[in-house]
């Protein structure tokens, strides 16, 4: 038996191949996220272990807010010069160095723009001196207040050399500086992890960095002879109390690369995502491509039957072939991830400016999951044709056979239960009554109701599948086709299933993208009444922020009548992590926004009060007069009263403080300008007065309220052209699925088709009658998917109201694309098995058995 089975895989390499593909495609996936982030985890590793090089202790304030790296910018507070003072007289301490380092030092480059990073920091600091890491390569150290040196990296992308006067955007608006000098780092790297740096002299990193003179961010210390860094951590953190974070060199370099570690796992997690929806379609391919290959040996397997076999005999049978397939799909998705995962790597290191990667390396997590993935998947689908194959009777030997459709009852059924579960899942999720898995059940629910879909697809394959032939009817051929796509609704279900997750996804994601973009414009315009605003699009970690004095000088503008500025940053609110804002003006936020506040008033707000939008202040429990906590990134904790609550969607935010609270924000200057003009007054009146006065804020510009919309949803877009990309992989499965589905019924319909081809039908109408049949397939399962998608995506906007997407639009254009690529898809993949049908030799195949 097992001679026979290896005799019939050998037999079949073609059409196996097909379907191992698919296998390949997904482990690719897997194997090569998990190359990918243990590649990229080493780099980090190495990057901090130079970066702290030798510091044997380092020293910095405790965080006021914890932020984790999905949530945004993790701030130290700065520390006083004691601090340093205590730790450099200890007995034990050969040296400590006061170290000015915080993120938001933007340089300005030859062009007159701010040096875009999307991935590194931007740093800023004091000036230490070289070092074994650190050395000048050009000029000198900075020695004077209007000197700086930048890192090579950062040099380079600005085209800036040394004696330039450039710019330089820091806590603080737009300086002038002369660059005295580049430094780079050993092993001739122009940064540490693509980093663009700017270091100052010590007393304006003070004030441009951390905003208070005579304060540092860390203690770099270095232990004297023979005293060990763990003995002098606990020293020091004994003389400096609980408010510091003391660690070895060593400790502090695992913690920062943990932190982007932590980054890297949410990465790969989507990564896996993508995965499990290619594998999802190469289920449906593998399920396909062993259902027919049973149906085709139906002879061979009774025969089997007949002269001994035993039905655990046949199953182990099919089995093994799936075992075999899944073997070599695993082993080749491996190799094929390794070196997706490199050329990954790679990417990201350029895209990261020349981050320096460590050594290629398989993790052992990788090849684990490839062949654990590889080997279940294909199991899993060859599982049921090989239940189905131990049942054929040995008399089916004796007979001509043909396959006989089987009721749908069973499977109609068991399509509906899951899809039911699916539902669920999904409600339970997107209402946030999952238990503290919210994630796990809409992931679960979108799993459940693609595979109820599928199972529910035979039952109305038939009619659509003939409706949709109908088109093609005009001719033979197409009568042909149209009947073909119809004779197996099974197979036909199982195909078009493949290519309706993929266009499904895509459709949801554009549901809701759409929506969300549409529910912001329609936010904007219902709910600010300014005319022109003053922002710009985030091309680095932080968003871009400008002179506070802007905000006062446009008002003062002819023609002004209200200007208002709104500043932004995560707080902790009685506990709880949140975002609030500031404003300049909060009589103007009442004109603006027309927030009529229901009690209290908005416009009489003072330094220690809050306004809170209705539904925060109705979960929270709170009404006019009550109190709130409040803890800045900076700063002392505050208390506020509530003074005013104001209708949803009427104010900026659900917390609005005033003017004097941004002082103890992470970056104090505002991140959007209102502008309301006086009647009668025009934009392009007002507009190149206002682009005047940002002239020193290359990161912002000035933009009527439609320009704005669009800046501030243009990441949507970009967000739908990445999961496109990511989900095409998927749609080349199903493409694929389509390929074979139609190779192995050519190989099936070999008699019939020399029949046909006998009583006149020409070798154009044949390639035409089976492109008829994938086009008819592939359309189906576009349909399946536009209509599937749109479902999900309804959902999921409803589910969202409660955070401001109120609007449901549906993608029309976008979807008449995917049907008209869909049909373009069926032409493609009926190609080679139309070629190959046309080729038949008609005697050869008159008489093929």
């Amino acid at each position: 038996m097992l001679r026979a089975t290896l005799k019939s895989l050998l037999a079949r390499k073609v059409r196996l191949l097909l379907s191992g593909l698919a296998v390949v495609l997904g482990v690719m996936f897997v194997s090569g996220a998990f190359v990918l982030t243990d590649t990229l985890g080493r780099s980090f590793d190495a990057i901090f272990a130079d970066a702290y090089e030798g510091i044997d202790v380092n020293v910095t304030a405790k965080p006021k807010i914890a932020v984790d790296e999905t949530q945004g910018e993790q701030v130290a507070p700065p520390f006083p010069a004691a601090a340093l003072e205590k730790v450099d007289t200890l007995p034990g301490v050969a040296e400590a160095t006061g170290v000015v380092g915080a993120q938001g030092a933007r340089l300005i480059g030859s062009n007159g723009k701010v040096v875009p990073t999307l991935g590194p920091p931007q740093l800023g600091g004091n000036w230490l001196g070289e070092s074994d890491l650190v050395r000048l390569r050009e000029g000198r150290e900075p020695r004077a207040d209007d000197e700086i040196v930048v890192n090579a990296a950062l040099a380079e992308a600005a085209k800036v050399s040394v004696g330039d006067r450039v710019g330089v955007l820091t806590l603080e608006p737009k300086r002038e500086f002369t660059l005295v000098g580049v430094f780079g780092y050993s092993g001739d790297r122009d940064s540490i992890g693509g980093a663009h740096e700017v270091m100052f002299t010590t007393p304006v990193a003070q004030r441009l960095m951390l905003g208070q003179p005579g304060t540092y961010s860390s203690i770099a210390v270095r232990a004297a002879d023979g005293v060990r860094p763990e003995a002098l951590r606990d020293d020091v953190a004994g003389v400096l109390g609980a408010e510091y974070d003391v660690k070895t060199g060593e400790q502090a370099s695992e913690a920062a690369s943990a932190g982007l570690k932590e980054g890297l796992s949410f990465f790969n997690q989507i990564l896996l995502g993508f995965a499990g929806v290619a594998l999802l379609v190469g289920t449906f391919l593998i399920l396909n491509t062993f259902s027919i290959i049973v149906a085709q040996r139906t002879r061979e397997l009774a025969l089997m039957r007949a002269i001994g076999a035993s039905g655990r005999q046949i199953i182990g049978s099919v089995v093994l072939e799936a075992i075999a397939v899944g073997l070599l799909a695993s082993a080749l998705g491996l190799a094929a991830g390794i070196g997706i995962g490199a050329l990954l790597a790679y990417l990201f290191g350029q895209f990261a400016g020349g981050l320096t990667l460590a050594g290629l390396a398989v993790p052992p997590a990788a090849v684990v999951s490839s062949f654990a993935v590889g080997m279940l998947i294909t199991l899993v689908a060859a599982l049921l044709p090989a239940l189905r194959a131990a049942r054929i009777p040995p008399i089916a030997a004796m007979q001509d056979v043909a396959t006989p459709d089987r009721p749908l009852t069973k499977i109609t059924v068991a399509g509906a239960v899951v899809t039911t579960v699916g539902a669920v899942l999904l409600a339970l999720g997107l209402t946030d009554n999952a238990g503290g898995n919210t994630l796990a059940a809409i992931l679960g629910g979108v799993l459940f109701a693609f595979v109820g879909v599928a199972l529910l697809t035979p039952l109305i394959s038939r009619p659509v599948v003939s409706l949709l032939g109908a088109v093609f009817a005009w001719s033979v051929p197409g009568k042909l086709g149209r009947l073909n796509s119809g004779r197996n609704p099974r197979r036909t279900a199982i195909t078009a299933a493949a290519l309706m997750v993929g266009i499904a996804l895509v459709t949801g994601v554009t549901v809701v993208l759409d929506s969300a973009k549409s529910s912001i414009a329609d936010r904007a315009a219902d709910t600010i009444d300014a005319e022109l605003t003053i922002s710009g699009a985030q091309s680095g970690p932080r968003q871009p922020t400008f002179d506070p004095a802007v905000i006062d000088k446009a008002a003062a503008l002819p023609g002004v009548s209200t200007a208002l500025g709104l500043f932004n940053d995560f707080a902790e609110v009685d506990g709880e992590q949140r975002y609030v804002n500031a404003a300049t003006d909060l009589a103007a936020v009442e004109r603006i926004f027309h927030a009529k506040a229901t009690s209290g008033s908005l416009a009489t707000l003072r330094p220690d009060q809050i306004a809170l939008s209705e539904p925060v202040a109705k979960n929270r429990g709170k009404a006019v007069g009550d109190t709130l906590t409040i803890q800045f990134a900076r700063g002392a904790r505050h208390t506020y009263t509530v003074a005013a609550i104001v209708p949803e969607d009427r104010l900026p935010g659900a917390y609005l403080l005033p003017r004097e609270s941004a002082a103890d924000f992470t970056v104090p200057q505002p991140y959007l300008a209102l502008v309301q003009l006086a009647d009668g007054t025009s934009i392009g009146q007002v507009q190149p007065r206002l682009e005047e006065l940002v002239a020193d804020s290359p990161e912002v510009s000035v933009a009527d309220r439609a320009a704005f919309v669009e800046q501030q949803t243009g990441a949507f877009d970009q967000l739908l052209t990445m999961i496109q990309i990511l989900l095409a992989l998927a749609i080349v499965i199903a493409v694929l699925g389509i390929v074979n589905t139609l190779a192995l019924s050519v190989l099936e319909r070999t008699r019939e088709l020399g029949l046909l081809r006998a009583i006149g039908l020409r070798r154009a109408q044949t390639m035409r009658m089976i492109t008829v049949e994938a086009v008819v397939i592939s359309v189906f399962g576009a349909l399946l998917g536009v209509v599937v998608g749109t479902g999900l995506g309804a959902a999921v906007v409803r589910a969202l109201k409660e955070e401001g997407i109120t609007e449901l639009v549906l993608p029309w254009s976008q979807m008449g694309v995917f049907l008209g690529l869909a049909a373009l898809i069926g032409v493609i993949a009926a190609a080679l098995p139309a070629i190959r049908a046309a080729r038949i030799n008609v005697l050869g195949a008159i008489a093929h058995d």
